[in-house]
Formats: C-alpha cells, structure tokens, sequence
C-alpha cells in the first residue's frame, strides 16, 4: 500500500509560477514510479508528466513541455511538480500517482492516488 498527500496548490497569476508536493508514504519510495495528472471542471483527467523510480527517466505531455518540471527526492519520499509560466488553461485539480504498471501515461496503469490539490491561475 501506498499513501500519497500533495500540497501546495492555490491561487497564482498568469506567467507566475508554483511548485507542488506530493509525500509518499507505506513503501519503498524509489521503488516505482509517479506521475502527476490533473482535472479541469466538466474535462477528464489528463497527463501531465511521469517520472521512473530512480528519477532517470521524465514524461511530458505536449502541453507542459518546457514549462513544467517533475523532480523526486528519494531520501525524503517526495516527487515535486515545479509549474514556471503559469496560463489560465493549466486550472485544475493536480492529482499525484504512484506504482504505474505499463504506460506511465495512462491514468488506468496507476494503482494509488492522492486527493488532489486546486490550482487556480489568474488571466
């Protein structure tokens, strides 16, 4: 079993940025991967940006790309997501997930979820 607690969502300008957390806890941390997704209002859950157990491989969803960066700690069981140029499309619940079976770009191969974080950017 897996927990997952992210924070640092909130309310941020356009062209601002923002860094979330997500602590993990129950296993071994480098032992799977993590990714991030997120949720708009009235849309499905999306990809974000994944990263491997050992932090040696990154995922990027076309939209993120150069914007948005995915980083772990190993030694503090925490992976971060680190949001520069902020737009008022990037609105959403950003979940944090763990231990992908397959392909880190599909929520269905994770098997633990946080509760998610709002993040809210002003135009």
């Amino acid at each position: 079993q897996v927990q997952l607690v992210e924070s640092g969502g909130r309310l941020v300008q356009a062209g601002g940025s923002l860094r979330l957390s997500c602590a993990a806890s129950g296993r071994t941390f480098s032992s799977y991967g993590m990714g991030w997704f997120r949720q708009a209002p009235g849309k499905e859950r999306e990809f974000v940006t994944a990263i491997t157990g050992s932090g040696r491989s990154t995922y990027h969803a076309d939209s993120v790309k150069g914007r948005f960066t995915i980083s772990r700690d190993n030694a503090k069981n925490t992976v971060y997501l680190q949001m520069n140029s902020l737009k008022p499309e990037d609105t959403a619940v950003y979940y944090c997930a763990a231990d992908p079976r397959g392909d880190y770009r599909n929520s269905g191969a994770y098997n633990y979820w946080g509760q998610g974080t709002q993040v809210n950017v002003s135009s």
